[in-house]
């Protein structure tokens, strides 16, 4: 039995959930199968309507889910309505995505006999992968990232159904969500929910299982691709892992600005956040690193979502330990609590210390860099893995010419003066990066184009008219953008 505990007081809350066996994996999978043959050949008007009913449910059931979810989790009232808000508009975003129908990169090219070669008539549009969508939720965000996250709404969106394996930090949640969407969809198999490790790894193997989504450590993501590539058939993997997030601070930035700022994003959520900015680079100088000390000073920890990430936290610390402790915040209350910690050095110690120095510690930690000279940064930010995001905080562009072409290489969303925890649900959000951040930096888990992940084109060569997906036929019926003979 799996079950749920508050960690405020380490005690278990909630009902145990059973572990899911092999027969009851196969049985949940082969269930969202079915259901997910319907679902392909429903228009894409329906499907929105039915992502809308979603996101209906979502919010009319926050008062029950986001007191569920703090039991398991102790993350708040503010951040957990908050957080179901956000889930909600995911499902509206998809919603609009598949209404607008340019998500299907719909291509035209009509017969040419004088082209040479002659060019037959071909049409290109990428439809739903045609299987079962498996997803791993995740331990910090039990709504956006977890049953009724992004990778779920982007693969129903898509036109796939979705097995979710739950995340065990918040069994009980998880459980009442998967109610609260199946209830919405017009065939409610098309969200599966199973529970425990072995289950993890009989969802990735089966044979209905034609691409996985997931959120969590680099360990996490390796053990899933491991599975995989134990297949008779090989699926894509969209993984995001670990990302330490670095932030440039320039001479002109302002002092005082940067040092609250940083102080509130690494300490949002207990640092639990895959955008916690945990390498700060700046200049050495007194009064920001005084500003730093206050305004960390003045943070608090508090419980971390399980025991097994407080653990971690710990042991990064003990790694981080071999640099100069520069501050700490005031110590957290319960029993997975921690306490921020800034660590600092140079930038010549930290240069010869990567690239173990600069693994992700999970937590509110953060090593603040020192240098002399901005134009000896780009040689090390070089060495550093790939990120979600890089931030650069200065009052003169011109200081940040040198920096763009190294940035743009090591993160999938550049930041100027701004903090990267909050990923906005956009049209134009790319919260994806070089490895370890993510297994494939062409994609996103966030914003509309994450609906890519779970779409393959087909083309149509010659083939006749009446045969033709509505999309791809010439009076174009569903009005939805295509290009024509080369022209939008």
């Amino acid at each position: 039995m799996i079950y749920g505990h508050d960690p405020r007081t380490g005690q278990q809350v909630g009902a145990g959930l059973a572990e899911a066996d092999s027969a009851r994996v196969d049985m949940v999978v082969s269930a969202a199968a079915a259901a997910g043959e319907a679902w392909r050949a429903t228009p894409a008007e329906e499907r929105a309507e039915a992502l809308e009913a979603v996101a209906d449910a979502l919010s009319a059931h926050v008062d029950e889910l986001w007191r569920l979810a703090d039991q398991e989790t102790a993350l708040g009232e503010v951040r957990l309505r908050g957080e179901v808000a956000r889930t909600a508009g995911q499902f509206r975003l998809f919603a609009q995505v598949i209404k607008d129908g340019g998500y299907l990169d719909a291509i035209i090219d009509h017969a040419d006999p004088a082209a040479t070669p002659p060019r037959p008539d071909v049409r290109r549009i990428k439809q739903p992968l045609p299987g079962v969508v498996a997803v791993f939720a995740a331990s910090n965000f039990p709504f956006a990232f977890s049953v009724a996250g992004g990778d779920t709404a982007s693969a129903l969106a898509a036109g796939c159904p979705v097995v979710v394996k739950a995340h065990p930090g918040h069994p009980n949640t998880s459980a009442a969500v998967a109610r609260v969407v199946r209830a919405a969809l017009p065939y409610p198999d098309l969200l599966g929910l199973v529970h425990g490790l072995q289950a993890g790894a009989d969802l990735v193997r089966h044979p209905s299982v034609v691409a996985a989504g997931f959120t969590g450590s680099v360990a996490g993501g390796k053990a899933i691709q491991a599975l995989i590539d134990e297949r008779d058939t090989p699926i894509p993997f969209f993984g995001e892992l670990g990302s330490v997030n670095p932030v440039v601070v320039l001479p002109s930035a302002a002092t005082a600005q940067v040092a609250s700022g940083f102080a509130a994003s690494l300490t949002l959520g207990v640092g639990q956040f895959c955008t916690n900015p945990g390498l700060v680079f700046a200049p050495d100088d007194d009064e920001l690193r005084k500003a730093v000390v206050d305004a960390v000073e003045g943070s608090a920890g508090g419980p971390m979502l399980a025991e097994r990430i407080r653990d971690g936290y710990l042991g990064g610390l003990g790694r981080l330990g071999e640099l100069n402790l520069l501050a700490e915040g005031q110590p957290g209350e319960g029993a997975l609590a921690v306490t921020p910690k800034v660590f600092t050095t140079d930038l010549d110690t930290f240069a010869a210390k990567l690239p173990g120095i600069a693994e992700e510690c999970f937590g509110p930690a953060a090593i603040l860099v020192t240098y002399q000279d901005a134009s000896d940064l780009p040689a090390v930010l070089e060495r550093l893995e790939g990120s979600l995001t890089a931030t650069v905080h200065a009052a003169d562009a011109a200081e940040a010419e040198h920096l763009v072409e190294v940035l743009q290489r090591k993160a999938g969303r550049l930041i100027w003066n701004g903090w990267p925890t909050g990923v906005a649900v956009a049209w134009s959000m790319h919260h994806g990066g070089p490895w370890p951040a993510t297994t494939n930096t062409a994609h996103t888990s966030v914003g509309a184009t994450a609906i890519d992940r779970w779409l393959a084109p087909t083309a149509y060569q010659d083939w006749p008219e009446e045969l033709l997906p509505d999309e791809l036929k010439d009076g174009n019926p569903l009005g939805i953008p295509r290009r024509v003979d080369g022209v939008r």
